[in-house]
């Protein structure tokens, strides 16, 4: 793939932000971090990017808060929500309000990937690319 894809990485613990970060820096992909939901709110304003990898739990702004203030930013970006707390109606109502994908931490690095890129390809043909 010859585009770069530009993640942003939303999650409350640092070490688990820097660590992804890097994880997927050394996979060829742009990536920035924010610590909670009004942290990449800012970000998207000043800077699109393609995919939004969001925690549910956060002090502050939750997921389900930041989540639909992200689709209003860019309706066409896509938002893999990722949470250690496993819950059908929080992945319901996540998906609902446009959510792309929905995976419960500790995840396979190939898994997370996988679902990355099936986001940026529905990103892409969302655009017309």
């Amino acid at each position: 793939m010859d585009e770069i894809i530009k993640v942003l990485v939303v999650d409350d613990e640092e070490r688990f932000r820097s660590t992804l970060a890097k994880l997927l820096a050394a996979q060829g992909m742009s990536v920035t971090t924010a610590g909670g939901g009004a942290e990449a709110l800012e970000i998207l304003r000043r800077d699109p990017h393609d995919i939004v990898l969001l925690d549910v739990k956060m002090p502050g702004m939750t997921g389900q808060q930041t989540l639909p203030e992200i689709k209003k930013i860019d309706p066409d970006i896509e938002v893999v929500v990722l949470t250690g707390h496993a819950s059908v109606d929080i992945a319901a109502e996540m998906m609902a309000h446009g959510g792309s994908d929905y995976i419960l931490k500790p995840y396979a690095m190939d898994e997370l990937l996988g679902i990355i890129h099936i986001a940026y390809d529905r990103r892409r043909a969302a655009k017309g690319e």
